[in-house]
């Protein structure tokens, strides 16, 4: 494919870091240029921020007492006098607290078209790699006082529409784009290897994950179809597994056979990559009322969680894929100019993050809705807080924790804001 030129004039990248004045309030309140730079670690890394299955079993069990003290908590843990699950949900708890302290730190508004997608450092906790709508990527260490790493996309039509760094590589990062391919890149927009491609603009890949303990990529295409391949890039399959756009893919953390794909076809798929052999040989098909934005397993593996495009959240249990889940109304209509919103988990508890695109239809709406981040429990269903900054109100679309679960990074329109509790942020 002939690649398209851009026009020369373009908006330069832009980094902001929020002076204390201006810092934002929680609503409660109201009130390497390159991986060496970056200090980002090569493969082999020791540091790891792995959930694994400890977790697993949290959300069915009871919320300690709100005056519960952590250390007493640990202390009798310690002595054999209190499980486990029970000293994560007050940890939880002391989290959920500390949110009330969370303001943006740093602001950052590099591209001429929107933020489209958006993925953390696996191992470098202030990180991240965020795609626009004009194929334009950065590699932001906020730690650093060091330009960003800025690589430049196609222009129109070029929208990177998923992004994962890889955990064989940290210094390499998977795009699925809008250009017709699904291609592994470096620090530099190098192409280290291209996983797919379309020769026509008619086709191109919504979606892309991978897995390290298997080795393979799995990406979706804007007609159904899904794609399972080696890290060497040979393909394993290709099968139409949906009748219109597969809009996620998501590999299971604990279990990686397990695949969910979500489609526009108002359906959520689970797959066993061991036993597949056609697109009727899936394990469950989870029907929705509206097209499906996105599938995320939870990190610990026993829960999925769905974003339609319309006022539904659903969470749904690996004990019980095919009974009725979880439902958490909440409003985040699809618009075809703004980035698709999407639900995520915290890393590390049971927690649910995701935008609010207040709808004048939507049961609860008032006249005075803020366009906030929602935190929910992910046991209950409940909202348990909003994030929300006066001098940043626009549409927040994609909400992600770093691997170590303490920094935010939001995608709002132009903008890539970084959330932290106020006295870390002070020393960021």
């Amino acid at each position: 494919m002939a690649p398209r030129k851009r026009p020369e004039s373009r908006k330069p990248p832009e980094v902001v870091v929020c002076p204390k004045s201006k810092r934002s309030r929680s609503l409660p309140e109201l009130e390497p240029e390159e991986a060496e730079e970056l200090g980002v670690q090569g493969p082999g890394s020791s540091r790891r921020f792995d959930s694994g299955c400890l977790w697993a079993g949290l959300a069915s069990l009871p919320v300690p007492p709100p005056g519960r003290s952590i250390v007493r908590a640990l202390h009798h843990h310690k002595l054999g006098k209190a499980a486990w699950p029970s000293l994560q949900q007050c940890l939880q708890q002391s989290f959920v607290h500390s949110l009330a302290s969370y303001r943006i730190f740093h602001k950052a508004a590099p591209f001429d078209r929107r933020a489209t997608s958006l993925a953390w450092h696996p191992t470098h906790p202030s990180t991240l790699a965020v795609g626009s709508k004009g194929g334009d990527i950065i590699i932001w260490n906020f730690g650093i006082k060091d330009k960003p790493i800025f690589i430049e996309g196609i222009g129109a039509g070029g929208i990177i529409t998923a992004l994962k760094f890889n955990p064989l590589n940290t210094n390499q990062f998977f795009t699925s784009s809008m250009d017709g391919t699904t291609r592994l890149q470096d620090f530099q927009g190098n192409t280290i290897r291209l996983f797919a491609s379309y020769s026509t603009y008619n086709f191109w890949f919504c979606s892309v994950d991978v897995s390290a303990k298997s080795r393979v990529v799995v990406t979706g295409d804007n007609v159904g179809h899904v794609l399972l391949l080696n890290m060497d890039g040979r393909e394993l399959w290709n099968l139409r597994m949906h009748k219109k756009k597969v809009t996620h893919v998501a590999l299971n953390p604990c279990c990686d056979w397990l695949l969910a794909t979500a489609s526009v076809d108002q359906t959520v798929k689970i797959w066993d990559l061991r036993q597949v052999k056609g697109k009727s040989s899936f394990l469950y098909s989870l029907p929705h009322k509206h097209p499906i934005n996105a599938a995320h397993f939870s990190p610990d593996g026993a829960q999925l969680l769905t974003t339609d495009q319309k006022s539904e959240i659903r969470v749904y249990s690996a004990s019980h894929w095919d009974c009725p889940p979880s439902l958490i109304p909440h409003p985040h209509r699809h618009f075809q100019h703004l980035t698709p919103i999407k639900a995520a988990w915290h890393p590390r508890f049971n927690l649910i993050f995701v935008g609010r695109y207040p709808d004048p239809n939507f049961k609860s709406c008032t006249p005075y809705d803020l366009r906030t981040i929602d935190v929910f429990d992910g046991s209950s269903g409940k909202l348990i807080h909003q994030l929300y900054d006066p001098e940043s109100s626009g549409i927040i679309s994609l909400n992600e924790f770093n691997p170590m679960g303490d920094t935010l990074a939001s995608v709002m329109g132009y903008h890539i804001l970084i959330w932290s509790q106020e006295e870390a942020g002070m020393r960021k």
